[in-house]
């Protein structure tokens, strides 16, 4: 409970920086599948940042004023519903568990919400989101202006809830950090389990199945995007989904899985030998692809920008592409030439980094507040490091690096020394892939 007070303290704290006001942040909708059967539910992870309620139909609603208070609108006890879908903790309960200074049933809404809106200077919200939401927090306002005549005033502001937001869920306490450990930790447990299960023959879902058993049974709610499984030529698909394409000797397989445990994402990306020994062109794009991964690792730190990985892995990338030809140059010089160019992007179009947290592509500017200067790491920032080359068939191209898709991704928290590896407990160098690899 004390982390999700504390964070609710320090938005109310901004919202008075901005002359007060009322903020809302509603938790994700429910979303029908088919019929009358939902999608699993996710929670919103703002509504979660600082809640830390997991059920549907919740809201938050936050008054930065003479008395700061913390509201909770929640499913109210409803046994009937309860045989089927289990016990709910109703306003009550939930309002004291998670520390709330008052809590109301959902159902009670449109009653509550026109008095607090009712005299506040700005609205929190953040609009775009769910556009049902959006329309009936309209309503209220609506409601709010009619009274205007009796003397009542709507808020005459509106600011962007999320922005206040993602500058706090940037930066991780030292307990959002220890959940990343351990959510990169059975991560790294189900990438062992699947590069120990991997044999040619085997279909690529076969294979997710392995990493999807390994998250549930060490705890994880589920996977924290569509894991990648992509054999062979797949590999050159950024974003490949598992289908039945089968593993073969002599090919690669590139594995891109991460779980989602106590709300937070691991994301970690490791390709190997289906038949446990790189052929030399595979080996060869593979080191490369690890040179890069570790340059771009040592340049995470205190001081540097966000965008210093990915500068440092292209560099190394870059060179990889001229001295394997890949791509081709003639003069003194041609390494900065091929990086100012873009021609690399023919074999990696994408960064090398990105924010890890409550999502797996994570909230927060890449660029520092009021400025276009990319943003500078600070100790409690994680991002992902993951370099990669995809060669396709093309003229030109060097035939025995056709079909080749390598990257290799670990989670990293910059830290007051540093940086910490996350993911560090599955193997990535050349020989250490080959001697666990059956």
């Amino acid at each position: 409970m004390h982390p999700y007070r504390t964070r609710r303290a320090r938005l109310i704290a901004q919202m008075h920086q901005h002359g007060g006001g009322v903020a809302v942040i509603p938790t994700a909708p429910e979303v029908m599948r088919n019929n009358d059967v939902e999608y699993p539910f996710r929670h919103d992870s703002y509504a979660h940042y600082l809640s830390g309620v997991t059920e549907p139909e919740a809201l938050i609603v936050l008054v930065a004023g003479a008395q700061p208070r913390a509201i909770l609108f929640c499913r109210d006890h409803d046994p009937a519903l309860e045989i089927w879908h289990g016990a709910r903790r109703g306003p009550q309960q939930a309002g004291a568990h998670f520390g709330f200074d008052q809590a109301f049933p959902v159902a009670a809404l449109d009653e509550h919400m026109p008095a607090l809106l009712a005299g506040a200077p700005s609205l929190f919200a953040g609009m775009g989101r769910n556009a049902a939401f959006d329309e009936r927090l309209h309503g209220w306002l609506r409601g709010v202006r009619k009274a205007g005549r009796a003397g009542v005033r709507a808020p005459a502001r509106i600011h962007d809830v999320h922005m206040l937001l993602d500058e706090m869920r940037l930066f991780k306490d030292d307990g959002e950090l220890a959940i990343m450990r351990r959510a990169a930790a059975v991560s790294a447990e189900a990438h062992l389990r699947a590069m120990r299960t991997a044999r040619a023959g085997l279909a690529e879902y076969q294979v997710e199945a392995e990493l999807l058993y390994e998250f549930h049974r060490q705890g994880a709610a589920a996977p924290a995007y569509p894991s990648i499984v992509a054999a062979g030529a797949n590999a050159c698909v950024l974003h490949h989904n598992p289908g039945r394409t089968r593993l073969q000797q002599g090919e690669l397989l590139l594995i891109d899985a991460g779980c989602e445990l106590d709300s937070y994402a691991a994301d970690i990306t490791r390709t190997f030998p289906v038949s446990g020994r790189f052929s030399p062109a595979q080996r060869r794009i593979y080191q490369i692809v690890l040179d890069a991964q570790l340059g771009a690792i040592d340049a995470v730190r205190p001081g540097a920008h966000v965008m210093a990985p990915h500068e440092a892995a292209l560099r190394i990338l870059a060179q990889g592409m001229l001295d394997t030809g890949l791509l081709q140059a003639d003069c003194v010089g041609a390494l900065d030439d091929v990086v100012h160019s873009g021609a690399w992007r023919q074999f990696f179009m994408c960064k090398t980094s990105h924010w890890l947290g409550m999502d797996v592509h994570d909230v927060g500017s890449y660029r520092e507040p009021d400025s276009d200067a990319w943003r500078i790491l600070h100790p409690g920032m994680t991002l992902t490091v993951e370099p990669g080359l995809y060669i396709r068939p093309a003229p030109g191209v060097p035939e025995q690096y056709w079909h080749i898709g390598i990257r290799i991704e670990d989670d990293v928290a910059v830290t007051p020394a540093g940086r910490e590896v996350m993911s560090a407990g599955v193997p990535k160098a050349v020989d250490e892939l080959e001697a666990l690899l059956p």
